[in-house]
């Protein structure tokens, strides 16, 4: 049973109910949509591949110029070499050799010409590479009659800008080989000594021995192998306490060393320093 104020209130409430449903189902919830035809989908669609085209172009990693000498397999890869490309590049620098040239690298690498095409241009070259273009072909003109010891200049006096003459000497390479002769007094004692200067090539050395030699060697008296002791041994270029107690154990093994060859049969000894170690040995 309600009251007489709750059916009112009931009443009231319904009639609300039927007038909000009425008002929703005759109102028209329709809105005056605009047309658009196909020309204008055409166009918003060119507009918005623009901008993706644009989006895309900002997301291409930009190429800077650098040394083809130092492309790494992830840089291989983003330029678009192939795996086999840049194992053939880093077979190539794995002995001390370097591309000096946008020809070079393609004979190297085999890269395709329209690969090279589009990587050349940012290839950048050390300044001595390109400084001395000129003179590498006029040194290979000359290349044919190679100097007499007397036409060339001597090793021990030699400037920095006359080495820098030289094919694959820039100015750091010809300051260093500069401060490793003055780390000698008196300078160097032959040719060889070259092998012992960082960053030097066998084919730069050549190109070096082709210009300048050792004319005024620094004096050196020389040990006798036979009669050497270890404290001796150890002033000598390459030699340390370990490699020299092997030699005397070698010479006391072997009563003695017939020829300074003979080091080769030694133990742990740097074969590829043995020209320069018989600088300062001698058999009497």
């Amino acid at each position: 049973m309600f009251s007489k104020q709750q059916r009112y209130g009931i009443f009231l409430l319904l009639l609300i109910i039927i007038i909000l449903q009425c008002v929703y189902f005759f109102w028209n919830t329709s809105s005056n949509v605009p047309e658009v035809t196909k020309e204008d989908l055409k166009v918003f669609q060119k507009e918005i591949d623009s901008l993706k085209a644009i989006e895309i172009e900002k997301a291409k990693p930009k190429l800077f110029p650098f040394n083809p000498n130092y492309i790494t397999d992830f840089k291989g890869y983003s330029l678009g070499m192939t795996n086999e490309e840049i194992d053939k590049l880093h077979t190539y620098r794995d002995q001390n050799k370097w591309v000096n040239s946008t020809e070079e690298f393609q004979k190297v690498t085999g890269v395709s010409d329209s690969l090279l095409q589009n990587l050349s241009p940012f290839f950048k070259f050390p300044e001595w590479v390109t400084k001395n273009t000129s003179q590498k072909k006029s040194f290979q003109k000359d290349s044919n009659r190679p100097l007499t010891f007397k036409e060339k200049l001597d090793l021990n006096t030699a400037t920095a800008s006359q080495l820098q003459s030289v094919y694959g000497i820039g100015e750091k390479l010809s300051l260093r080989i500069i401060k490793f002769r003055n780390s000698f007094e008196g300078g160097f004692i032959a040719d060889v000594q070259l092998e012992d200067v960082y960053g030097l090539t066998p084919e730069v050395i050549e190109n070096i021995k082709n210009k300048f030699t050792v004319k005024t060697p620094r004096a050196v008296v020389k040990f006798n192998l036979n009669t050497v002791n270890t404290n001796d041994l150890v002033k000598i270029q390459h030699i340390d306490y370990p490699l020299a107690k092997e030699i005397l154990d070698y010479r006391t093994l072997h009563e003695g060393f017939n020829d300074l060859d003979e080091l080769l049969k030694v133990k742990g000894f740097p074969s590829q320093k043995l020209e320069i170690i018989k600088l300062y040995l001698a058999i009497n």
